[in-house]
């Protein structure tokens, strides 16, 4: 249990060196943003947080005092949950009211720490075995555990609840996402703060939950981990969002190839210029690949038999929109055939659009000739 213990405490020390050396490297062109060296406190907090956490899993004792490593952890994890709670505000508004609510939770924070550090010293915390502070029938102590966890639980509550409507109020799309994000962590990082007070309540009371114990470390790390991410997203937000956007033009742009390979090879003329591997400018050659499957389409007309739905169609179950993709991709396939043949068939195709589609929105034509390619493949290649 120990070991893992340990391990969950490493991951969310890691993920937190991580977040602070990504933000450091935006130093140069930050420092002088107020809210930018907020998050570096919140994020160097965090550090020193899950650091005295794993120090004090290895050992008793930190700089030759008794648990220290543990009183550390905990003041530090106070400071930290109040410097987020303030980097929130600074992300929501810059007014007089973000300038009073900032000064409330640093003076509460500051009193958390003091109350903290008389209780841990009242209660000899220096002298007890660090088995004490999962939980213990001593009163002093169990009101510093108890007192910890509610410095915890309340920025959670609190985070979760200005989260939503923060979000609807930004017009920044990766802050609205790391705003979303944030909610999701102080659910995560609440959940924690209720394992760890049934951790608490139940070794007070004698009983032993074995296994479960590890529940709180396992909500800990998951929790910091989507914290390290949250803080960071508005940064790498865009950058992720443009490489997924890509991503996803890219498995369109080789989805459409057979479709498009074939029209291409039946009517020549589509292609603006000759065909070529590069996907340097993706977007550009995904809207001349589409441009130039609509063309091939219409070079079509005279020999798609309106009446063909070609052999394995897909079965009742289907969506309608599948069976009408793989009706087009039927049609087009016996067309190609029909084309080489000179077969022209008595009700074909010889004038309007793609059945029923809005070309003016890119996006939905990707999509829908992407289904078509695919549709398309699974018939075969014209031969």
């Amino acid at each position: 249990m120990n070991t893992t213990r340990t391990l969950c405490f490493v991951i969310a020390a890691l993920s937190s060196y991580a977040a602070l050396v990504y933000r450091l490297s935006q130093a140069r062109r930050s420092w002088r943003d107020s809210a930018y060296r907020t998050l570096i406190a919140t994020l160097l907090l965090q550090c020193l947080t899950f650091t005295m956490g794993a120090v004090a899993m290895g050992g008793s004792s930190f700089l030759g005092v008794g648990n220290l490593a543990i009183l550390l952890m905990h003041l530090s994890a106070v400071a930290f949950c109040v410097s987020a709670q303030i980097i929130l505000l600074r992300w929501a508004a810059a007014d007089e009211e973000t300038v009073r609510r900032t000064r409330y939770w640093l003076i509460t924070g500051i009193g958390l720490d003091v109350l903290l550090t008389a209780l841990f010293f009242l209660a000899d915390g220096a002298g007890r075995p660090a088995s004490d502070f999962d939980g213990t029938s001593e009163p002093l102590l169990l009101t510093y555990l108890l007192a910890f966890i509610v410095s915890q639980a309340v920025p959670c509550v609190s985070i979760y609840r200005q989260c939503g409507p923060y979000a609807r109020m930004t017009d920044n799309a990766s802050l609205r996402q790391a705003l979303r994000l944030l909610s999701v962590t102080a659910v995560v990082l609440f959940l924690y703060c209720l394992a760890r007070t049934v951790n608490i309540l139940t070794a007070a009371a004698g009983v032993d939950i074995g296994a479960w114990k590890v529940t709180a470390s396992v909500f800990s790390a998951a929790g910091i981990v989507m914290l390290s991410l949250a803080l960071t997203m508005s940064s790498w937000g865009p950058s992720a969002t443009r490489l997924l956007g890509w991503a996803r033009s890219y498995r369109s742009y080789r989805a459409l190839y057979p479709l498009w390979r074939d029209l291409y090879e039946s009517s020549p003329d589509i292609a603006l210029e000759p065909p070529g591997s590069s996907v340097s400018d993706l977007d550009y050659r995904l809207h001349r690949r589409v441009v130039e499957i609509r063309d091939g389409w219409r070079d079509l007309r005279p020999y798609i038999d309106r009446t063909a739905h070609g052999a394995g169609a897909p079965d009742a179950e289907a969506s309608e929109e599948s069976r009408q993709a793989f009706t087009e991709a039927a049609q087009i396939r016996q067309a190609l055939l029909a084309k080489r043949t000179g077969t022209v068939p008595q009700d074909s195709k010889d004038a309007g659009e793609f059945d029923d589609r809005d070309t003016d929105n890119f996006g939905a034509e990707v999509a829908w000739l992407t289904k078509v390619a695919a549709a398309y493949s699974k018939l075969g290649t014209a031969s």
